[in-house]
């Protein structure tokens, strides 16, 4: 066999066989000269050739056969030993024997350099033949289903069992938590007048200082509003050839009413397909949206990936799985409702570039498509802006901890593996991410891009997402309180507290905003004497002060973000926030209980309710996609 031998370029051979037009060639000619990329490649995610066409092709130049891995059956023996990120990277994997030969699919040039590498590594004779690099990824899939899995799922755990939330309380956890109680019930019955007013004054300070701790962020980050970190000629300069492997994650379960918009949305990415690798993240047993995405004909950049059923089943775990075959150099995870700006992904290679190797992910805005379908979603876009707008900037720019959104987080490939990837334990995986990245020493920051999502609409299912939200920052809580010393040896002082008042501050205040609100009105009905034969003076000051000023501040911040965004329609729906956090408080109440009873049960967010309209227009792709021959 010649290994590695052509005779003719693949262009001219397709042209020849009339898999492709000598325009369709031409253009991917000038593409392959302006991206670097492989014409197979480029032509494959245009869409003008079948993926295993091109393979087939290249075997015969190449002088190798071509082997169909998807419906050929594995010898499961020869994986013995070997690392499936290895064979993932380096695009072979073997598959069977002939006589002492070992057969070896890859989807690369079989040069005689390869051909030995292999045969070390096997330690014996092997014989090379080619197939398609998506045939290797889902053989892979299939051969190391038990491995994915239990790496998907107890990899974090296995490591490090106090950076997970497999287990909800630790045993000396369970001791303090006792004592603490203990220690109330005492108060109360010895001495029931002063705990009640001692308790509520701390609870009304603290309620005070984590809406001081978020306003004097916003207040930073609105300082810093008008500082563009990656603008339109920073886009514009970068060169094609330079452009890495990116990676998009998209689980999705139970949306089989939006897979066709999702794909439609991720066609409007401006990035080079040719160097996107889309994995859509599907739950075998959700057979309705893996049916609804195929009938949707998604392009071949898309690379279907099935997540097998088991306890938990949740986003994190698919996302690991997903991480466990991504490829690129960067990886961006994005929900089934997303729209993200079509330049978002490069900006976030230009904000890798510049922020140093420290630097493991990038945070895009998140913000809505349906803001004006009715209060709920009109109260969430407001809650959105400011969060996103000025908040997260402002953390940024004090080097605090960033909580990261559900979706449009943009990572390190390599720093997302070595920080244990996602938590499938933590519900609220995305937040709980950025606060370990933060304990390991390592950087998060915010990108000047926006995703747009669909609000929720329906009060119900607004309770479910919110509640699951906060239930997964309580988990964060307990998971990073574990080990105070190492957070505050490796995060310092100033970064632990903003932790403790962000992630801790925000459950603890919309669990408490009723008991609040109630005694001020309480105050408000019933007369001085009577109220002072409970509360001293002092603390009902604090209370009053706490819930002027208090919601006052969120009201303020709430309006910033509402202008700034000029959505002007709006700014006075953020007089409602009193009435929101009231909501909110139901869903703490929800995300408490359920936190004892089923602590990692993920409450499904149902999307695709509202009406209005949020397809993006479709985006070229040079000539016309039609397959030929």
């Amino acid at each position: 066999m010649q290994v590695g031998g052509t005779k003719e370029k693949l262009g001219e051979i397709l042209v020849r066989e009339g898999w492709i037009t000598a325009e369709q060639r031409d253009w991917a000619t000038e593409v392959q000269e302006r991206t670097g990329c492989r014409l197979g490649a480029i032509l494959v995610a245009a869409g003008l050739i079948r993926r295993d066409a091109v393979y087939r092709v290249l075997a015969r130049t190449w002088d190798c056969e071509f082997v169909d891995l998807v419906n050929t059956p594995l010898d499961l023996s020869l994986l013995d030993g070997l690392d499936p990120h290895v064979l993932a990277e380096e695009g072979w994997i073997p598959y069977g024997r002939d006589g002492e030969r070992i057969l070896v699919a890859t989807s690369e040039r079989p040069t005689l350099e390869r051909q030995r590498s292999i045969l070390d590594r096997l330690c014996a004779p092997v014989t090379l033949v080619v197939t398609t690099d998506w045939d290797i990824l889902q053989s892979l899939n299939t051969a190391f289903r038990e491995t994915v899995v239990e790496q998907a799922t107890l990899g974090l755990w296995r490591r490090d069992r106090m950076q997970s939330a497999r287990q909800v309380l630790l045993a000396g956890q369970r001791v303090w938590l006792g004592l603490l109680l203990a220690g109330l019930m005492a108060g109360v019955v010895l001495a029931p007048r002063t705990t009640v007013a001692v308790l509520s004054a701390a609870l009304s300070l603290a309620f005070l200082a984590a809406v001081l701790f978020k306003f004097v962020v916003c207040m930073v980050g609105a300082r810093h509003e008008n500082r563009v970190q990656v603008d339109d000629a920073d886009v514009a300069a970068l060169d094609p050839r330079d452009l890495p492997t990116y990676t998009v994650l998209v689980p999705v379960y139970e949306e089989a009413n939006v897979v066709a918009d999702l794909i439609a949305n991720l066609g409007a990415l401006d990035y080079p397909r040719e160097k996107l690798e889309v994995l859509l993240l599907l739950e075998e047993n959700d057979t309705e949206t893996i049916e609804a995405a195929k009938a949707a004909r998604p392009p071949s950049t898309i690379t279907f990936l099935t997540v097998p059923p088991g306890h938990p089943q949740t986003k994190p775990k698919a996302c690991n799985v997903g991480l466990f075959f991504a490829r690129g150099e960067f990886l961006v995870i994005y929900d089934a409702e997303d729209r993200p700006e079509p330049d978002q992904l490069k900006k976030a290679v230009i904000a890798f570039r510049r922020g140093g190797d420290r630097l493991v992910c990038v945070q895009a805005a998140l913000n809505y498509w349906n803001a004006t379908d009715n209060w709920l979603t009109r109260m969430f876009t407001v809650e959105y802006s400011f969060w996103f707008d000025y908040m997260l900037p402002g953390l940024d720019r004090l080097r605090l901890p960033i909580p990261l959104g559900g979706t449009s987080n943009h990572f390190r490939t390599r720093g997302l593996r070595m920080l244990g990837g996602w938590d499938p334990f933590n519900v609220t995986e995305d937040a709980d991410l950025g606060i370990r990245a933060a304990a390991f020493g390592r950087t998060v920051g915010v990108i000047n891009s926006t995703t747009y999502e669909e609000a929720n609409r329906a009060p119900g299912n607004w309770v479910r997402q919110r509640s699951r939200w906060i239930k997964g920052y309580l988990q964060t809580l307990l998971v990073h309180l574990r080990r105070p010393r190492a957070l505050l040896r490796t995060a310092g002082v100033r970064r632990t507290a903003a932790f403790a008042l962000l992630v801790g501050g925000t459950p603890v205040t919309f669990l408490f905003t009723p008991p609040l609100y109630g005694l001020f009105v309480v105050a408000l009905i019933l007369p001085p004497s009577e109220m002072a034969g409970v509360f001293p003076g002092w603390v009902l000051w604090v209370i009053l002060f706490n819930l002027l000023v208090g919601n006052g501040l969120m009201i303020y911040v709430s309006m910033m973000g509402a202008f700034k965004r000029r959505n002007y329609s709006l700014v006075l729906w953020a007089l409602l926030n009193p009435v929101y956090w009231l909501l909110h408080s139901a869903a703490a109440y929800k995300a408490l209980w359920q936190l004892v009873t089923k602590p990692h049960y993920w409450e499904k967010t149902v999307h695709g309710l509202s009406h209005a309209a949020h397809r993006l227009p479709d985006a070229a792709a040079g000539p016309e996609p039609t397959l030929a021959g």
